[in-house]
């Protein structure tokens, strides 16, 4: 389960991956800070910008309350987090900006190679979630990236954007309600006829010439129609079965080749044979 911090603890969890796996020599500090606030000029820093809702997982189903057999919860809080990945650096009065471009790229290395956050690195508040968090590049929205800029007023820097999902903040222990009794017996089934649905189990020969007999038998088949088809075309329509097997007749005029010889029994039961017709 995720309490309402898991917010916080994914942060956490990002930032000792990055320091966990980073090989940079010297070593490079990686901030959770705000593109404005101070952390020293040489780092990786990772900005939460952007919070959304999963909407594929807003309807889920309740769920047994974690250590519980008779607990209901509804469904969790489903979320997408939005990092600004971004790289703090002197710059070089010759190379300019190369080091924060070797700083960033080391950092995107660590979030390809582990596109699934390693339980070493997960806050412990996370272990026993039930999604796994997972790391991928967003798709760059320029106009958005824009905006955070201006917002905190500061000259724009080489930076990547990252979601993380799936992370979910669990309904308080106090929301659960009791599982409803379930009904163990409710009088005594009667079923006097149980249908036998019919299928076609094998088909002989499966090579031979032109104008061969094909025999298909199987299980269940009588009283059923049959439909054959012959690379599209029909050979046998409609053939009503007695017992089970049955056969159709090739068309004399076929070229040698392979051929697909699709079965439908009455549209309960289709299977796909394959036929050699030889020269």
């Amino acid at each position: 389960m995720s309490a309402g911090t898991a917010i916080g603890m994914v942060s956490a969890s990002l930032r000792s991956l990055l320091v966990g796996e980073m090989r940079l020599a010297p070593a490079m500090d990686v901030t959770v800070l705000a593109p404005d606030e101070p952390g020293g000029g040489r780092r990786i820093n990772l900005f939460l910008y952007k919070i959304t809702e999963n909407p594929y997982l807003k309807n889920q189903d309740w769920a047994l309350r974690p250590g519980t057999t008779d607990q209901l919860l509804d469904a969790p809080l489903s979320l997408y987090l939005f990092y600004l990945l971004t790289p703090y650096a002197p710059n070089d009065p010759l190379s300019g900006n190369v080091t924060a471009h070797q700083s960033v790229g080391e950092a995107m290395r660590v979030f390809h190679e582990n596109p699934v956050v390693p339980r070493t690195y997960l806050d412990p508040g996370l272990l026993d979630a039930r999604e796994r968090l997972q790391i991928a590049i967003a798709p760059l929205d320029h106009e958005e990236l824009s905006r955070i800029w201006s917002t905190f007023a500061q000259p724009f820097r080489l930076s990547v954007l990252y979601q993380v999902s799936t992370v979910q903040l669990d309904r308080l222990p106090g929301a659960a309600r009791p599982l409803p009794k379930r009904v163990r017996r409710v009088g005594i089934p009667d079923v006097r006829a149980p249908l036998s649905p019919p299928e076609v189990t094998a088909m002989s020969p499966a090579a031979g010439r032109a104008g061969s007999v094909l025999t298909f038998t199987g299980t269940h088949l009588a009283g059923w129609l049959a439909d054959v088809r012959l690379g599209g075309e029909p050979v046998g329509a409609a053939v009503p079965l007695s017992g089970d097997a049955f056969t159709v007749t090739l068309a004399a005029g076929l070229k040698a080749g392979f051929y697909e010889v699709r079965v439908d029994v009455s549209h309960l039961f289709r299977r796909t044979f394959v036929f050699e017709v030889t020269p």
